[in-house]
C-alpha cells in the first residue's frame, strides 16, 4: 500500500487531493501518513479521521488544544507548528501533495524531496524562491518532481518524451480573473471582495485574487523556466477566458500540442497521483459540441504588469524570485488589510526589486536555504515600508 503525506489539505488543492484519496478507497487503497492544515480545525479533523492519518499538524501553535480536541478518541496524533511541520515533512513516504500556499511551503517541501519518492508540486513559490535548491535537492535523494498546476501539469503532458530541442515554446494560457472586461480606469477601486471572485475555478481567496492582478499567471511563467529548463523567451501567455485549454507546446516544424480539459484541479492531481499511468478520475469529459467555441486574446500589460516584472526577474536571475515572491505576498496583505489599492500591488512589488537589486548577492544563486529566507525577509521589510 502506497504511503502519502498532504502538506496544505484544507485548502482548495489540498482538499481536492483528500477528495481522490477518498474515492479511491480512502484507508483501504492508501496508507496516510501525514495531513496538515491552517485554522480551518474541524475540516482538517474530518480529514484526519476519514483517512486515518497517522498525524495531523496545524501551522498555528495556538490551536493544538483544539485539533487535540478534534481528534479525541481517534488513533491520529495532533501536532502543531513549523517544526512539527518539517517532522511530519521528515516522514518517509511513496506521494506527497505539497499544496501549501506561498513560501511557507518551500521548508515542508525540501525536507519531503529528501525522503526521495514523488512530489506533487502545488507550491509553485518553492521553484519561484529556490529552484536551483529543489532540482539539487532531488537530485540528491533520487526524488521525482511532478507539476500539479494546471498549466505544467498539461506542458508536462503535452511534452511526452519530446526532446527540448524540438519545442519552439510554450504557451500557458490565462482566465484574465475577475476583472478581464474591467474598463481600466475602474480597477484602482476594486475591492477585496470583487477581486476574491473567479469566474471558472474555485480557489482560495489570495490565489483568487492574485488570478485578478495576473500574479499568479507572473508566477507561474517564472516556475515554467524552472520546472522545465525553458528560455524566457520560450514562455508565452494567451488570455483564454474559457479555461479549456490550460497549455500548448510549439514544435520548430510549425505543429502545436495542446492539453485540453474542464477547469478542474483533480485532473492534475489525480495526473500526479497515478503517474505513470492513468486511471478513471470524477473529472466532466469535455463536450466541445456543447462548448461550441474558445476565445482568445493577448495579455495587456497595462491591465497586467506583473507579467512584464516575470520577464524583468528571469531576465535578473539570482535571488529576484524570492524578492519578487515575498514582495508580491506582502503587497497581497496590504491589499487585503485595505492598506492599498488593488491598482498598487505591482508598483509596490516592481519597487522593491528596484530598491534590492543594488544589494550585495542578489545577482547570486541561492547557496543555501537561509540564503533564500533572508532575502525573502528583506522583500517583506521593504514591501511593507512602501505601504506605510
Amino acid at each position: 500500500m502506497r504511503r502519502i503525506s498532504i502538506f496544505g489539505a484544507t485548502g482548495s488543492v489540498g482538499s481536492n487531493g483528500v477528495d481522490l484519496i477518498r474515492r479511491a478507497g480512502g484507508p483501504d487503497a492508501y496508507h496516510t501518513v501525514a495531513l496538515t492544515g491552517g485554522r480551518n480545525i474541524p475540516r482538517l479533523a474530518r480529514m484526519a479521521r476519514d483517512l486515518r492519518a497517522e498525524i495531523a499538524v496545524t501551522a498555528h501553535d495556538e490551536l493544538l488544544d483544539d485539533l487535540r480536541a478534534a481528534l479525541a478518541g481517534s488513533d491520529v496524533r495532533a501536532a502543531a507548528g513549523t517544526q512539527a511541520l518539517v517532522e511530519a515533512a521528515g516522514r518517509p513516504v511513496d506521494w506527497v501533495l505539497s499544496a501549501i500556499v506561498g513560501s511557507a511551503g518551500l521548508v515542508p517541501g525540501l525536507t519531503a524531496l529528501a525522503q526521495g519518492g514523488v512530489l506533487a508540486l502545488a507550491n509553485k513559490e518553492s521553484l519561484v524562491c529556490a529552484g536551483p535548491l529543489i532540482h539539487a535537492a532531488a537530485s540528491r535523494s533520487g526524488a521525482r518532481i511532478l507539476p500539479v498546476d494546471s498549466e505544467h501539469s498539461a506542458i508536462f503532458q503535452a511534452l511526452g518524451s519530446e526532446n527540448l530541442d524540438s519545442v519552439q515554446d510554450v504557451t500557458i494560457t490565462a482566465s484574465g480573473g475577475a476583472f478581464r472586461d474591467w474598463p481600466l480606469e475602474r480597477l484602482a477601486a476594486a475591492t477585496v471582495a470583487e477581486a476574491s471572485t473567479h469566474p471558472n475555478w474555485a480557489m482560495g481567496q489570495r490565489i483568487t485574487i492574485d488570478s485578478a492582478s495576473m500574479f499568479n499567471k507572473a508566477m507561474e511563467v517564472i516556475e515554467a523556466k524552472e520546472f522545465f529548463g525553458l528560455r524566457p523567451d520560450q514562455i508565452k501567455v494567451l488570455v483564454h477566458p474559457e479555461s479549456i485549454i490550460h497549455a500548448m507546446v510549439n514544435h520548430v516544424d510549425g505543429g502545436s500540442i495542446a492539453h485540453l480539459g474542464a477547469p478542474d484541479m483533480r485532473h492534475a492531481i489525480g495526473y500526479a497521483l497515478n503517474w505513470p499511468t492513468r486511471a478513471p478520475l470524477p473529472v466532466s469529459p469535455l463536450d466541445l459540441a456543447r462548448i461550441g467555441s474558445l476565445s482568445f486574446r493577448a495579455p495587456d500589460e497595462i491591465r497586467w504588469p506583473a507579467l512584464r516584472l516575470a520577464r524583468e526577474v528571469m531576465a535578473a536571475g539570482g535571488m529576484a524570485g524570492a524578492v519578487f515572491n515575498a514582495a508580491k505576498e506582502q503587497a497581497l496583505d496590504d491589499f487585503i488589510a485595505g492598506r492599498i489599492r488593488f491598482t498598487q500591488m505591482s508598483p509596490q512589488v516592481e519597487s522593491t526589486l528596484a530598491c534590492l537589486a543594488g544589494q550585495s548577492g542578489f545577482a547570486a544563486e541561492p547557496a543555501d536555504l537561509e540564503t533564500v529566507l533572508h532575502w525573502d525577509r528583506a522583500a517583506r521589510q521593504e514591501t511593507a515600508a512602501w505601504a506605510n
